[in-house]
């Protein structure tokens, strides 16, 4: 376990530094922009990540599970293709709907819906390369691969707010950095050409060794982003642009923190546990020390936000935010369960369980629609999807720990 901590310190670095950049640009991101452009285009985000989603197939998360060397080379070209396919595909069938329904997306500004599949595809060639970063243990490159994503996006997005302060400047900003991104990730792993040797068998034998992935772990991937992007949409649809702003922000504002060490430790957890798994059928020991470091650092994280979330969010952003921090400590109890719960969920994935995570998804999905839909009150809506996200996270986690016992559950 020694080793697993050291790796988790070397992604933290990287990935600690690829978080403070958003971070400390939203301070000045969010006195360029108001509430109703930064919740419109949080809005558009929304689907662009679901999209991106879909796009890879989930293929990507299967990376880790490959051996090392040319076979997960291989692997990263399939997941390539599969993304291109898909954002081909995409792109049609947009087409045939602005055709035959075009009141649909009357709503939407035109540029928005231009550069949503560009920068969905963009979005997924770049996790597949921090998946495959991953999954080789080349921690000095993903950490360079998120710095660099981090910093282009932010940048990008204070330089345009400087000239236009409007959801479309952020959107256009955000598909300009995450190309630079991508860019910059196949500069540092490149692929080569003999990676797309026999392309069609390796596509047919990708596609059949992992077909659970698009089968099962695409659905509940695909409802887990639905379900994490729904609120901006519902709180958009009932309460305007301007608490969807507001709640925009405080989302990304306590997901940085979170994500910090939940990220680093799943890029590393993934790649021992899936080992252990394999040369013991069961990877128990891993997880249960996994397990206590996250709740540790949980219980910090609610103390501290609990006593100054307010303060810390006017501070930072100013009086027009403060709203903002309220909202903050209504959704604690869903942030910390997900903070301990998001990493350790890779078990579905080594166990070969995808379908019981589809089940806890759905049942994710249907919570979050009726607590933000049956309650008058967006301040209600909210404190009860956060207390109902956590309450199932909990039975995640139970889930995840009967996973990591293998042939003894």
């Amino acid at each position: 376990m020694n080793v697993f901590w050291k790796n988790v310190a070397s992604v933290l670095t990287g990935t600690a530094t690829a978080q403070s950049i958003p971070i400390f640009g939203s301070l000045i991101i969010a006195r360029l922009y108001a509430p109703v452009a930064y919740g419109a285009y949080s809005a558009w985000l929304g689907a662009v990540l679901i999209l991106a989603v879909v796009l890879t197939g989930r293929f990507e998360t299967a990376l880790a599970i490959e051996e090392d060397g040319t076979p997960r080379r291989r692997g990263v070209a399939a997941t390539l293709l599969t993304s291109i396919a898909a954002a081909c595909a995409a792109t049609i069938l947009l087409a045939i709907l602005l055709i035959v329904a075009p009141s649909i997306l009357k709503d939407m500004p035109t540029l928005l819906v231009v550069i949503a599949i560009p920068t969905a595809l963009l979005l997924a060639a770049t996790q597949t390369w921090t998946s495959w970063a991953a999954a080789e243990a080349y921690y000095h490159r993903l950490s360079w691969m998120r710095i660099v994503q981090a910093a282009s996006i932010t940048v990008c997005q204070i330089g345009a707010g400087i000239f236009f302060k409007s959801a479309e400047s952020l959107a256009a900003s955000y598909l300009v950095g995450v190309g630079i991104a991508a860019g910059f990730s196949l500069r540092l792993m490149p692929l080569k050409s003999s990676d797309f040797h026999s392309m069609k068998n390796t596509l047919r034998w990708f596609w059949s060794r992992h077909r659970r992935f698009p089968f099962f772990s695409l659905p509940a991937d695909s409802i887990s982003t639905v379900g994490g992007q729904l609120p901006i949409f519902i709180i958009t649809h009932r309460f305007g642009s301007e608490i969807a702003g507001l709640l925009a922000l405080t989302m990304r504002t306590l997901g940085a923190p979170t994500g910090l060490l939940g990220a680093s430790v799943l890029d590393v957890f993934k790649r021992h546990a899936a080992a252990s798994y394999r040369m013991r059928g069961e990877c128990s020991a891993e997880y249960m020390q996994t397990l206590k470091v996250l709740a540790l650092g949980a219980i910090v994280f609610c103390i501290v936000l609990f006593f100054s979330s307010e303060w810390l969010f006017v501070l930072a952003f100013g009086e027009k935010w403060r709203p903002s921090g309220a909202m903050a400590i209504w959704l604690l109890p869903l942030f910390a369960m997900r903070f301990v719960a998001s990493p350790l969920s890779y078990m579905a994935y080594i166990a070969g369980k995808q379908h019981l995570d589809l089940l806890w998804q759905i049942g994710l999905l249907m919570m979050t629609y009726l607590t933000l839909t049956l309650n008058a009150s967006y301040t209600d809506a909210l404190k009860m999807y956060s207390l109902g996200y956590a309450l199932l996270y909990i039975i995640y986690l139970w889930m995840s720990y009967r996973f990591s016992l293998g042939k003894q559950f």
